[in-house]
């Protein structure tokens, strides 16, 4: 069905759906509005089971966690347990109106409460709030919080560091609370280089922004010593916790001298992600910032659980009511489902199977700058087949035609063509092993027939896109449906 757009399989007088239909009495103030009335939309006509099974075909063009692996690096995008999506499809969470009285939410305001102990406790950390609706708002709100704490303490500390390996949101994030930026060198091993760190703090830096493992799957072994020399220095560290699905079980955050950081719900604690989100980026802290955590706070009372709004120094309100309660559920019982035994095999199994993909691409073209074992992911170097005419890009496109989601590509920027490969836990060993064949295929294909995989996708819906063109001259298609818009 999908061969023609669905307007164009539309028939005149056809219907889907009964309606009931009302008279309201025309305003004329509304005139301005006319068009956009239900009678002058240009919908298609169709029978109800043609809209069906013309929106199932559809996603099924579309490539998704429930189709296949997806081994995008920095991400962690697995499996989501249908059971999660049960009890957060229960009346009593899903119907619940956001500003329904608290003496009628108790069972809400538990659970809030309950993850936020346990996430606390995961975590090593002695405060928090669930409010943030994404990692990079988690960074934003922490740096907000830690900005507020020097202004308390009557210091000018503006300046924030982020090694070369950060995720970009890092350095965005400190931007956007306008506090400059310096980077940290990485040294050989892929770690942060300590001495360059030593020279870069002074008495500006407020916090030094470390995400552990780091973005090249390698675990900071001297995390200690670095939370250490900034404290010296009197500034704070934060986490990035985006990579905490290594840690689960095995090392607390709190416990290697981190100050404040975030959480990844839908990459850690298995929430929908990307565009079957939206995100959850709960903060937690040591009790030296709690008193400048958002409002309101979850609180336990003689009653039951309120909402505590009173926090003179509070950074305020991060999101509306109090984040994304839908996927507060989420992991909430993914974490009750595993028990600490099992999200600690969780991390077990990542590491395991990271390792197990990176040992089983030795030896072919794609070089492994950081030798050794990996934590949950690991980046490879495609620049060995530059001299083929063949980038990391190329190889990407051509796994798409293969069944696999491209990994992450030219990211972290130190290495030269990078491929970034997370397998995640929720992949079996024999997903793994054709995963591994499908890249060594591709590599025979590169020096037999280099044109068939710069030309890739060849089996997809549609063929290799500009990317580039998409991103600098965007097209907005808010108007294709109302009479006269032009479309896109």
């Amino acid at each position: 069905m999908l061969d023609k757009p669905i307007f164009e399989i539309s028939s005149p007088g056809r219907l889907g759906a009964m309606t009931c239909r009302r008279t309201v009495e025309e305003d004329p103030s509304l005139e301005d509005l006319i068009d956009l009335r239900r009678d002058h939309l240009d919908l298609p006509e169709i029978s109800e089971n043609q809209a069906f099974r013309h929106f199932v075909a559809l996603s099924n063009k579309n490539y998704h966690i429930d189709k296949g692996m997806y081994p995008l690096g920095s991400c962690t995008m697995k499996y989501n347990p249908k059971v999660n999506e049960d009890m957060a499809s229960l009346d009593g969470f899903a119907g619940l109106h956001p500003s329904t009285p608290v003496p009628f939410a108790q069972g809400a305001l538990e659970l809030m409460f309950q993850l936020k102990e346990i996430l606390q406790d995961l975590t090593g950390m002695e405060d928090g709030s669930l409010q943030p609706a994404a990692g990079a708002q988690g960074e934003l709100t922490s740096l907000m919080m830690v900005k507020r704490y020097f202004a308390s303490q009557g210091e000018v500390r503006d300046v924030v560091l982020t090694p070369d390996s950060a995720h970009g949101t890092n350095p965005a994030s400190a931007s956007m609370c306008r506090m400059g930026v310096k980077e940290i060198r990485s040294n050989a091993n892929g770690q942060i280089d300590i001495e360059h760190l030593q020279t870069l703090l002074d008495d500006r830096t407020a916090c030094v922004m470390i995400t552990n493992p780091n973005t090249l799957g390698i675990f900071e072994e001297h995390i200690d010593a670095i939370c250490d020399r900034v404290h010296e220095a009197g500034a704070l560290v934060y986490m990035d916790g985006a990579n905490m699905n290594a840690l689960l079980g095995y090392a607390r955050p709190g416990d290697m001298g981190f100050d404040v950081m975030h959480l990844n719900l839908h990459k850690t604690f298995s929430t929908p992600h990307g565009g079957g989100g939206p995100g959850a980026g709960p903060i937690f802290c040591k009790s030296l910032l709690s008193p400048y955590l958002p409002v309101p706070r979850v609180v336990r009372c003689a009653t039951g659980y309120a909402l505590d709004a009173d926090a003179p120094d509070t950074v305020g309100r991060v999101h509306g009511h109090f984040g994304n309660f839908g996927m507060l559920c989420r992991a909430y019982t993914y974490i009750l489902s595993l028990g600490l035994e099992g999200l600690t095999r969780v991390a077990y199994a990542a590491v395991l199977n990271a390792n197990y993909l990176k040992k089983s691409l030795e030896g072919t073209i794609l070089l492994d700058p950081f030798p050794g074992k990996c934590m949950h992911e690991f980046v490879l170097s495609g620049a060995g087949l530059k001299a083929k005419g063949v980038r990391t890009l190329d190889l990407a496109k051509r796994l798409l035609d293969k069944g696999f989601h491209a990994p992450t590509i030219y990211f972290p920027l130190i290495v030269e063509e990078a491929l970034m490969i997370e397998p995640t836990e929720s992949e079996s060993l024999e997903t793994l092993d054709t995963f591994v064949r499908t890249v060594q295929e591709i590599l025979g294909e590169i020096d037999s027939n280099p044109g068939l995989v710069t030309s890739a996708p060849h089996d997809t819906p549609v063929r290799r896109l500009d990317e580039t063109r998409a991103a600098r001259n965007p097209v907005l298609a808010y108007n294709c449906c109302l009479p006269g818009g032009e479309g896109a």
